[in-house]
């Protein structure tokens, strides 16, 4: 097993991402090459880059990495806001990722720590 496997807050990057696949997935043909591939970018980094994080082997590199997937959490709802204000995504959708993505902002800064 690898250790990002045990990380509590990579289980939920990994559920995160699969509910932001599924969205992004199912988004109407005009917003396929433009807000659906980039929410699909953004929520697969999280996870991405909570598991290369890590596995480096200096703590300013794992650091670095699990900043980096912070601000892609952060940039899947700035999407979320968008594809919400577009009314592509329901207000109670948009407020149960928020939450989730919360979550891990929070797991990823104490992480981090």
């Amino acid at each position: 097993m690898f250790k990002f496997e045990t990380l509590e807050v990579w289980k939920k990057a990994i559920s995160y991402a699969d509910e932001l696949l599924e969205i992004a997935e199912n988004l109407p043909r005009g917003y396929q090459f433009s807000l659906s591939d980039q929410l699909k970018r953004a929520g697969i980094s999280v996870p991405n880059n909570i598991a290369e994080g890590s596995g480096r082997s200096s703590e300013k590199e794992s650091t670095q990495l699990f900043n980096v997937a912070k601000g892609s959490t952060y940039e899947t709802i700035n999407l979320l806001k968008i594809a919400l204000n577009r009314k592509l995504v329901s207000q109670e959708t948009y407020d149960q990722l928020y939450a989730k993505a919360e979550e891990i902002a929070k797991m990823l800064t104490g992480l981090m720590r």
